[in-house]
């Protein structure tokens, strides 16, 4: 997928329906010339309806549909017919969509799975017909309701990758070819920063059959929580992945203090994602010494697991693979 077609932050106004009107009408046919109240009740106002939809990956189809005006309640009529509700507008999504009000910042919704269907701006009710208003001391009521008005506001909408593993890593790091070599996944690669510039996902084949999903996500740097290089854009995407594969290229000048820079742009930015599962991955480490290993470990936390890997040459990928299962399938 191309990086124009890759869109993950939608602003949408939105109005749902107004509630059609109660009607105000007394039975009048050829027996009868002064009946009593029969004025029907309005119809509903349509919803505006979010519904997941697993066959989409980007909220493109989005990019030009900028207002969802949901259609009108009908009329309440006579013989106490209910109007027609409007007919309600879905909005698909891909899993992962978070729906939120653009003034109060408030979450609306999440769509985590296929079909999943979220009632996201209500539509108004319908008044009342004067039948509902008829007592034994107000036979003749000649007053009905008007429907309730729709709600209408800006929202918006925003994908946030599902995946089980995110790959977390300065520019450069090796993200991109790790994903190439052990999922089909093709990613753009290249000897320059910021090659990623939007979330690629790969299913890596595990042992007997089983998979699991993993996401290059666009390269961090120190103060992307702050907003500086794709900022936001970028961190907002492993919020949703269960665990976190730091990688860290074996040629850097401090390997303890990138892990240390990266874990603080994610707590600046949540400090819930530090309860997630970490492994740490140096990466390039075709071009280390046994030596220089053991004394990359002794820098390594040791509360966390660590190993040494080389996508280009082929090394200790299976026990990667071997580390994330174990890491995704622990008991808590």
């Amino acid at each position: 997928m191309s990086d124009k077609n890759f869109i993950d932050y939608i602003r949408i106004f939105c109005r749902s329906g107004h509630g059609g009107p109660g009607a105000r009408h007394f039975l009048r046919d050829k027996l009868t010339s002064k009946g009593g109240p029969d004025g029907g009740d309005g119809g509903r106002g349509a919803h505006i309806i979010l519904r997941g939809n697993s066959q989409l990956w980007t909220l493109l189809h989005l990019r030009y549909f900028k207002n969802v005006l949901a259609e009108n309640g009908e009329y309440g009529g006579k013989n106490r017919r209910t109007g027609r509700n409007g007919k309600d507008i879905y909005i698909d999504v891909p899993l992962g969509t978070v729906a939120r009000d653009e003034v109060t910042g408030e979450i609306e919704g999440e769509i985590l799975e296929d079909g999943q269907e979220i009632i996201w701006v209500k539509g108004g009710r319908g008044g009342l017909g004067n039948s509902n208003f008829a007592t034994p001391t107000n036979q003749v009521p000649e007053y009905a309701q008007p429907g309730e008005t729709g709600i209408e506001a800006w929202k918006i909408l925003e994908l946030k990758v599902l995946a089980d593993v995110g790959l977390v890593g300065f520019p450069n790091a090796g993200k991109s070819t790790l994903l190439s070599v052990i999922t089909a996944a093709k990613p753009k690669i290249a000897n320059y920063a910021f090659t990623t510039l939007i979330p690629q996902l790969g299913m890596v084949d595990y042992r007997n059959n089983k998979s699991f999903c993993i996401a290059d996500l666009p390269g961090i740097i120190e103060g992307a929580a702050e907003g500086k290089g794709l900022g936001h854009r970028f961190l907002r995407h492993i919020e949703r992945n269960s665990c976190l594969l730091f990688l860290i290229p074996a040629d850097c000048d401090d390997h303890l203090k990138e892990f240390e820079i990266l874990k603080n742009e994610l707590k600046e930015f949540n400090p819930e994602m530090l309860y997630k599962d970490f492994v740490i991955a140096i990466s390039k480490s075709d071009m280390l010494d046994d030596e220089l290993k053991a004394a990359i470990s002794k820098q390594m936390p040791d509360n966390i697991p660590h190993l040494f890997i080389s996508s280009v040459a082929q090394q200790g990928l299976m026990e990667l693979k071997d580390l994330l299962w174990e890491t995704l399938n622990k008991v808590k």
